[in-house]
């Protein structure tokens, strides 16, 4: 075999950018995908820790509104609210905001 016939060094190195990773970068690569691993399992622990309190204060709002009905439900039983003539109730705070809101309308309309 002649000398030019034989393979070269060189005919076997693989270009620099399609060279594989070396073991220590793709330790470094584990230990980095470790860490953000780590990481997002604490912030969704995080999350569902949340998530469990807004639950359990949702619970909790729902059974003082439930309570609230039930007080609200007694009390106009003990005591019914007088009705007005027109209006399936009285209530004096809105009887008087409409009489206000009236006469301001009749004072816009009078400029």
């Amino acid at each position: 075999m002649e000398g030019a016939e034989r393979d070269n060094t060189q005919d076997w190195l693989l270009p620099e950018g399609s060279a594989p990773p070396l073991l220590s970068e793709l330790e470094e690569r584990i230990d980095e995908a470790l860490v953000i691993a780590k990481a997002s399992e604490q912030a969704v622990m995080a999350v569902g820790d949340a998530a469990l309190d807004a639950a359990q204060q949702a619970r909790r709002a729902a059974e003082m509104a439930e309570r609230a009905s039930e007080a609200a439900l007694s009390a106009a039983a003990v005591a019914p609210v007088a009705a007005v003539p027109g209006l399936p109730y009285e209530d004096v705070a809105l009887r008087n905001f409409s009489e206000r809101a009236d006469r301001v309308v009749a004072r816009l309309r009078a400029v």
